[in-house]
């Protein structure tokens, strides 16, 4: 088990994060929160980048205990690579500064290239690989150690539809018996993916919860309109979305009071739904 108590973190006078208390038992957490809310600066604390005395494994302090330690791997969102080895030369390498055993595991770099769909580009060179490659190679390293807390920093930013899917497919191949955490400020890529999802504000977490749980923050909040009608409504109401039904324009909105204007109907709420109800208090 991996637990945060009574984390502090500042950066010379500068307040980062404030009486962060959280523990994580095997599954899939998303770290939602906007820019700057402190999610880099929150995982690189779990991870021992930054030496805190607050963060455990098993109750050992991460920043002391090897054991620790070794039980948890990060993918930072900026993975740096040597772009002219080859994909199995560069998990080797990587392998070796881990202090791994390869004699004692030989097939150890082909079992992750496998896990993560990287088996055909294994012999060629990591300046080959698209950006959505790069990023399950960096799935690949953290694999490496068989860590028991995976830590993926924004890993879907940048990938398109296709390999966000594949994002989903490689965390669902690996989450058994394992915790892992991915931070990102997209809320939809939580759908399908998360057992809890912590949201992040005011440099803290001010949300723990299912994805029910984050959607009832919504219900009874959400609405489609006719898009034109937007203009009888009186009161205040935030934009969610624009859309078209048979050809009319309808959007949806979030209003915490209710909506008398002609086609105003209450639909099921988004996750996003929930989490802008919950970060401006709607």
């Amino acid at each position: 088990m991996l637990e945060i108590r009574n984390l502090n973190l500042k950066f010379r006078k500068k307040s980062i994060l404030e009486n962060v208390s959280y523990k994580f038992t095997p599954g899939v957490y998303c770290l939602l929160g906007a820019n700057g809310e402190g999610k880099t600066s929150l995982m690189r604390c779990m991870t021992g980048i930054y030496n805190t005395e607050n963060v455990f494994y098993n109750d050992h302090l991460i920043t002391l205990s090897k054991y620790a330690s070794d039980s948890i791997s990060y993918l930072p969102q900026q993975f740096g690579l040597y772009k002219d080895l080859t994909v199995k030369e560069m998990l080797l390498m990587l392998a070796s500064l881990k202090g791994i055993n390869i004699k004692k595991n030989p097939n150890i770099v082909d079992e992750c290239v496998h896990l993560v769909n990287l088996s055909e580009k294994i012999n060629e060179k990591v300046k080959s690989l698209s950006g959505g490659m790069i990023k399950r190679l960096g799935i690949a390293q953290t694999l490496l150690n068989d860590p028991k807390v995976i830590i993926l920093d924004e890993p879907t930013a940048g990938l398109d539809i296709e390999e966000r899917l594949r994002f989903k497919n490689i965390i669902n191949n690996i989450k058994k018996d394992k915790v892992i955490i991915f931070s990102t400020h997209i809320a939809s890529d939580v759908e399908a993916l998360c057992d809890q999802v912590l949201v992040m504000q005011n440099k803290g977490i001010v949300f723990s919860g299912s994805i029910e749980d984050i959607k009832k923050r919504a219900q009874g909040k959400t609405y489609s309109v006719i898009h034109h009608e937007l203009l009888e409504i009186k009161t205040e109401y935030e934009i969610q979305d624009v859309y078209e039904i048979e050809s009319l324009k309808h959007a949806k909105i979030l209003s915490t009071h209710p909506l008398s204007v002609g086609s105003a109907k209450l639909v099921s709420p988004s996750i996003e739904d929930g989490y802008i109800c919950l970060l401006k208090n709607i």
